[in-house]
């Protein structure tokens, strides 16, 4: 069998007793690591599994997903995701891929910045269409992501921005010489996230963009390191969101839609300062 198992999004207790039931029993036990990031080392891990995990990036995953299907023929393999299983819809490929070769696959779901979220205080029903903000480049400016926001907004509904991350993303100059280069991992801070925002609410000012929708002082959510013992939320307007100081990552930013009067004032409890308050 093979087991996609989800962490959640704190430390190596926050793994479910069935997760970690199977964890010890497995043959093989693999840790993905380039959707997103769990708040403690592997070895913290390997210490209160009582077994050997093994890294899986990007590459390993792609190359060797033959073998860690053909080895869960014949054993218990456990493949662990920070959050949920499905949370990305990367995994989505290993199901498919073991469904095709005849390999039985079982799911066990955890805690996902999805439903997490729901700390700053908004209802959970009340949001739209997830999105994710990619880093931008000087020749590489994607917002299509943004289009998505404001029709979630025209709905009243919320947004959940996910925001990009980076790690062992091969250098352009390195490939274009031939060369396997990696460039150190990158986390996009909420800091960045606005400035990007802010650029393209200025970009279609001159179009029917309806700028009472989504503006500078749009109240949104700053959300750091959910699920952990120092998580930090803030509310503050959009354009305050350039200077806040959110720590470690992982960030994420929430455009709110439509407000019940008890999320105005569970947002009201994070605001960063009195201005937002």
């Amino acid at each position: 069998m093979l087991y996609l198992i989800g962490l959640g999004l704190g430390d190596a207790k926050d793994i479910t007793v069935k997760g970690l039931e199977i964890v010890r029993r497995a043959k093989h036990v693999f840790l993905e690591a380039y959707t997103s990031i769990l708040s403690v080392p592997k070895e913290t891990l390997e210490e209160f599994y009582g077994r050997k995990v093994v890294i899986a990036d990007r590459d390993f995953v792609e190359q060797s997903s033959d073998d860690i299907l053909a080895d869960a023929v014949d054993n218990d393999v456990a493949f662990l995701v920070v959050g949920d299983p499905l949370g990305a819809t990367t995994h989505t490929d290993l199901i498919l891929r073991a469904h095709q070769t005849g390999v039985q696959h079982r799911l066990i779901h955890n805690a996902s910045i999805i439903n997490a979220c729901g700390a700053c205080g908004l209802q959970l029903y009340n949001f739209g269409e997830i999105v994710s903000i990619p880093f931008w480049t000087d020749s590489w400016k994607p917002n299509s992501f943004f289009d998505k926001i404001c029709a979630n907004l025209k709905s009243g509904l919320h947004t959940l921005c996910l925001l990009d991350i980076k790690v062992k993303e091969q250098s352009i100059d390195a490939m274009i010489k031939g060369k396997v280069v990696y460039e150190p991992p990158r986390y996009m801070s909420v800091n960045i996230a606005s400035k990007q925002l802010l650029e393209i609410i200025e970009s279609k000012a001159t179009d029917s963009y309806p700028n009472e929708l989504f503006n500078e002082k749009t109240v949104v959510i700053a959300l750091a390191r959910i699920g952990c013992d120092d998580q930090t939320i803030k509310t503050c307007q959009l354009k305050d969101m350039l200077a806040i100081e959110m720590g470690a990552p992982l960030h994420s930013v929430i455009i709110p839609g439509k407000l019940h009067p008890i999320e105005i004032e569970m947002m009201s409890i994070f605001a960063d300062n009195s201005q937002t308050k």
